[in-house]
């Protein structure tokens, strides 16, 4: 099943990873091209969205690669303007861009607190305002928001806004959804559970005595008793951007291992 995305477009915000390794992003975008989608690998990095269309054109397949701040609605325009300039068309518009920032109302000062909602449910907008004209004009095409279990559980972090604006995301995808279903527009989002990527390591750690008490601690709180992968959460993405999933629109999909359905647990993304 190597052309589920033959003919199509992607467009990934946040293709690039934090640091070595496989980020959500950077392994979505491989897998869309893998599936046979050209990709255009947008991140705030130019570097980081190069090397990831640089994976993709190694293994002969089409991708294009540029920097855009998602805070910023012209540069998020502009990349959607260039990726329709490069291949014509965009069918598939992939949001990978997030941040946490740790504390509760009381320790989350007022910056970080708005730069979370510029960031992780502001993306969404400006993204969504920039693709969809293009979307509309090819007839059609699928949105997949990377959220988050946070937003629908606490997950033992003291995150507020990260909490706040992930379950903002779901209903932005639901609300996507419903307003361009008779236009031929799905709108889905992942809600990756304990993910084993770079970004951990950035901004989870340290809540932890250590790295590696992190990855034991986040591996025992999995039914499966591991952290998920990227590639867990790409094929997921994968799935709900083809047309194996064509009467699927509005959903939040858990990829956690089985966390959703522990009574009482904790732990999420």
């Amino acid at each position: 099943m190597a052309d589920r995305l033959a003919g199509r477009t992607a467009i990934v915000f946040g293709a690039g990873s934090s640091g070595p390794g496989w980020g959500n992003g950077k392994a979505a975008a491989v897998a869309y091209a893998r599936e046979g989608a050209r990709v255009a690998c947008i991140d705030l990095s130019a570097e980081a969205a190069e090397e990831t269309a640089e994976i993709i054109r190694s293994e002969g397949f089409g991708a294009t690669a540029m920097a855009a701040d998602v805070t910023d609605l012209a540069s998020t325009a502009d990349a959607a303007e260039r990726t329709v300039g490069a291949f014509g068309s965009i069918t598939i518009l992939h949001n990978n861009v997030g941040v946490t920032h740790m504390g509760g109302p009381v320790e989350l000062d007022e910056a970080g607190f708005q730069a979370a909602l510029d960031l992780n449910i502001g993306s969404v907008y400006r993204t969504a305002k920039a693709v969809l004209p293009h979307m509309l004009e090819a007839g059609g095409g699928a949105i997949v928001n990377i959220s988050s279990l946070a937003a629908i559980r606490y997950t033992g972090y003291p995150y507020f806004a990260y909490y706040a604006t992930k379950a903002a995301v779901n209903q932005a995808t639901a609300a996507l959804a419903m307003q361009y279903a008779r236009q031929g527009i799905r709108a889905n989002c992942v809600m990756p559970g304990l993910i084993d990527t770079p970004l951990i390591y950035k901004q989870i750690s340290g809540q932890y005595a250590s790295a590696d008490d992190m990855v034991a601690a986040r591996n025992a709180m999995v039914p499966m008793g591991r952290m998920g992968t990227a590639w867990d959460v790409a094929a997921a993405c994968v799935f709900l951007a083809s047309d194996e999933a064509r009467f699927i629109t509005g959903v939040s999909l858990p990829v956690d291992g089985g966390q959703s359905c522990m009574a009482g647990g904790t732990g999420g993304a």
